[in-house]
């Protein structure tokens, strides 16, 4: 959607990155890093300065205890982290769930190393888990359940009681789990966002793994990191080695710095629900129908009372006839079902926004 955004000229609200710039005082860090002769390798695990202000971060925020030396890896995105954590530990034959519809990662690298990938479904508009269902389908060969809150590309979030459930669920049944929380800190309406770290008996048995680049607005970078117990991490570590070894040495030197101020990273709810409200509001006379994203910087809009066409065909008339391209959620889903939904990304300067938003008042 992104090359057909560029083919016809088109408003780019698809693919999931900002059209504004990273802080200047972080890109100026990172510049001083640079000029500071940090442009080595880094430790295979990571800088020890920023594992130690990350550990420290989830014990503020999450009353979680990692150990900087043993629980975390510095990664080349969140992408990296998902098929490290994947390689690691899924064989052939075994049987991994996904709820749908879900980050394009998940399914392709569970079968590229043999796995056997349980989809199921969350129902529209407020895709929420259902724990019964999720109880039904595992079996003997059931190793891991990878989640992802906030979920994209619903913006729903996990509550204290679906962690609550997936916990006891994977106790029970002796389940590894990847928590993709790369937008852990765009949470709206006075939400809170239930990191597996907060529930210490689900947390001794999963991997976390974020985004900096999704936080800090600066996708290109692809920075991130993976977090889990260390007998865990030690199965990551042997995968990672061989994969990257180890990722951007002055980009982990400023970020380190940076993220010593916790403002940082505490402002950008906030930041983005102002972004949210705003689209929002710009559409809220359209024909479009949609329940405001609790997190991320997504945003589901319903054109059932628009057009019948499927929701690929609907965007990509969207992107050639209107001028605007966004993302058809029936890529995401189980065998493609089609619920006439189509995500938007908001993170971008108001002025496109509102120019979007013409559009699709428009329609």
């Amino acid at each position: 959607m992104s090359k057909m955004a560029t083919d016809f000229n088109a408003i780019n609200l698809s693919q999931g990155f900002p059209n504004f710039k990273s802080d200047p005082q972080l890109i100026e860090l990172v510049s001083k890093a640079m000029m500071a002769g940090h442009n080595q390798y880094a430790p295979m695990a990571g800088d020890i300065q920023l594992r130690e202000v990350i550990c420290n971060k989830m014990e503020c925020l999450y009353r979680a205890k990692y150990v900087p030396a043993t629980d975390i890896v510095i990664t080349a995105g969140a992408t990296q982290a998902i098929f490290t954590a994947i390689a690691a530990t899924i064989s052939k034959g075994d049987e991994v769930i996904i709820f749908t519809p879900a980050y394009d990662c998940y399914a392709p690298t569970v079968a590229l190393f043999g796995g056997n990938v349980i989809a199921l479904q969350l129902q529209a508009p407020h895709y929420t888990p259902d724990w019964e269902e999720v109880k039904r389908v595992i079996t003997t060969k059931t190793k891991m359940i990878i989640i992802n809150s906030p979920h994209n590309p619903s913006g729903m979030l996990f509550s204290e009681s679906d962690m609550e459930q997936l916990q006891e669920i994977s106790e029970v049944h002796d389940l590894i789990v990847i928590s993709d929380e790369v937008y852990e800190h765009i949470v709206f309406d006075d939400e809170i966002h239930q990191s597996v770290a907060r529930f210490p008996d689900l947390a001794k048995r999963s991997f976390i793994t974020a985004s900096f680049g999704k936080t800090f607005h600066n996708t290109g970078w692809k920075m991130g990191y993976c977090l889990g117990p260390q007998e865990l991490m030690n199965e990551f570590k042997k995968v990672h080695q061989y994969n990257v070894f180890c990722v951007n040495n002055p980009f982990q030197k400023g970020l380190a710095t940076y993220l010593q101020d916790e403002k940082t990273y505490l402002g950008l709810g906030a930041f983005y629900q102002q972004k949210r409200d705003f689209f929002l509001d710009a559409i809220k006379d359209s024909r479009f129908k949609f329940i405001p994203s609790k997190g991320t910087y997504f945003q589901l809009l319903d054109f059932s009372e628009i057009s019948q066409e499927s929701d690929i065909v609907f965007t990509e008339l969207l992107t050639k006839n209107h001028g605007l391209a966004t993302i058809p959620i029936s890529v995401f889903n189980k065998d493609q079902r089609d619920e006439k939904q189509i995500r938007v990304c908001f993170a971008k300067t108001e002025e496109m926004l509102q120019a979007a938003a013409d559009i699709l008042n428009g329609l």
